[in-house]
């Protein structure tokens, strides 16, 4: 029934529907493969509330139409987000998508579950007289609107209540306050969205306004919001990476249970960790010694690097502390039939160390320092070279505009629908370990 209703409109003679059929037919002649790349939508918390999905062709000069690429990443998130079988991945995360006045009508939006998705359009779609059906009906759905581009609010009382959320630029105040004003009694509730933060000190005053922020990956780059310089790690960061050690040097497990239990919250959130879906071990571990037995020191050291990034909660935000964990498990999923399989948590630790040092506060060669990492993973995290180095650097690609996507992933032989498996599979495993795991 839902899908009758687009091809109706997609069928119609109007000028929209014409241009978006034509856009279709040439595109069976062009590329319409490419990466997903996103930016995290961040609360006042600094906690990751969304995700803004963009797709970045894999061919610059055989590249398919704007329609036929938007099909594509909606396909993709849908395979990868919304299985059938196991439903939404991503919990009440909310995934933003741009939509134009072609792709509004594309079919491929069901296959995502509208009270996740807010689609952000230009203020001349909404005011466009023939697509109004398909935003009502869409709306009527499920899906939420993101007015973009538009200083005030619309002012026919239909297609007010259309929009749920509106981007608000850099945040500014008078803009603000009169969105607020605007919204009125009896409407929905409006979310304002910072969308073009320059400087991470403006994070505070967007807070301090109840604001949403938008954070691109040029945001996470080295010397940006990194956790204040200490000195010295935290004292749980000191004892993680004690335990780390031990396990490298292959000390005994008793040994090292007796130091884990210095820290009954530590072992809590070890356990907890390790009995989380994300895990998915099969049973229930109940202590670290059980846990060694049925899989390993190589997965115990995996762990801990996990708990090791989450060690400094007030130094660090918990968005950097997701990045850290997707980063890694992206990695990992890359590295799979590629290189052996012993290398997976290996190629784990290169993600999450690769943002170890915005984590601790503390430079990344005394942490590798007081961390003997092996040769190759150390090299990949300082240079992006060695047998894992490009690995790493193909998943900062996609996590910032994709623009080397395509070269570094031919020059590992992976297809575009490889990597962006691997990227959404990491997403939906990052979201197992939600807040209460990075507390």
């Amino acid at each position: 029934m839902r899908f009758d209703f687009f091809r109706r409109q997609q069928s119609s003679d109007g000028p929209a529907a014409g241009q978006a059929s034509g856009q279709a037919s040439a595109a069976g002649e062009c590329d319409a493969s490419g990466y997903v790349t996103y930016a995290q939508l961040l609360d006042a918390g600094k906690r990751v509330m969304g995700y803004r999905l963009a797709w970045r062709a894999a061919s610059s000069d055989n590249a398919a139409d704007a329609l036929a690429q938007f099909k594509a990443l909606m396909t993709c998130a849908g395979r990868h987000l919304n299985s059938p079988k196991t439903g939404w991945a991503l919990g009440r995360t909310l995934l933003f998508v741009d939509v134009s006045a072609e792709s509004i009508m594309a079919g491929e939006l069901q296959l995502l579950p509208p009270e996740n998705v807010v689609l952000c359009v230009e203020p001349e779609l909404l005011m466009n007289e023939e697509l109004r059906p398909i935003a009502l009906f869409l709306r009527e759905q499920g899906f939420s609107f993101m007015l973009c581009g538009a200083d005030a609010l619309p002012q026919e009382e239909e297609l007010r209540g259309l929009v749920t959320h509106f981007d608000v630029g850099a945040g500014d105040r008078a803009l603000v306050e009169r969105l607020r004003s605007e919204a009125g009694a009896g409407q929905p509730p409006l979310q304002l969205i910072v969308t073009r933060m320059n400087e991470w000190s403006d994070f505070g005053a967007a807070a301090a306004q109840r604001l949403e922020v938008f954070v691109e990956g040029k945001h996470l780059r080295p010397g940006e919001h990194a956790a204040p310089s200490q000195g010295a790690m935290q004292p749980e960061s000191m004892l993680i990476v004690q335990l780390m050690q031990m396990i490298q040097r292959n000390q005994d497990v008793r040994e090292i249970e007796a130091v884990l239990k210095r820290d009954a919250a530590l072992t809590y959130r070890l356990l907890r960790y390790i009995n989380s879906p994300a895990i998915g071990a099969g049973v229930e571990i109940h202590s670290l010694r059980h846990a060694v037995t049925m899989l390993g020191y190589a997965p115990l050291f995996r762990w801990l690097s996990v708990l090791l990034a989450m060690s400094n909660a007030k130094g660090s935000a918990p968005f950097m502390t997701k990045k850290a964990i997707l980063r890694g498990r992206f990695v990992e999923l890359m590295g799979k039939g590629m290189l052996p399989a012993a290398d997976a948590d290996n190629l784990f630790v290169v993600g999450m160390f690769s943002l170890i040092d915005r984590l601790l506060g503390v430079p990344m060669r005394e942490v590798l320092g007081k961390v003997q990492l092996s040769e190759a993973v150390q090299q990949a995290i300082l240079t992006r070279e060695g047998a894992y180095g490009p690995f790493l650097a193909l998943a900062e690609s996609c996590e910032e505009d994709g623009e080397r996507a395509a070269s570094l992933a031919e020059a590992l032989f992976m297809s575009a629908d490889q990597v962006n498996a691997a990227h959404l599979s990491a997403l939906a495993w990052a979201q197992d370990l939600g807040p209460a795991e990075a507390a």
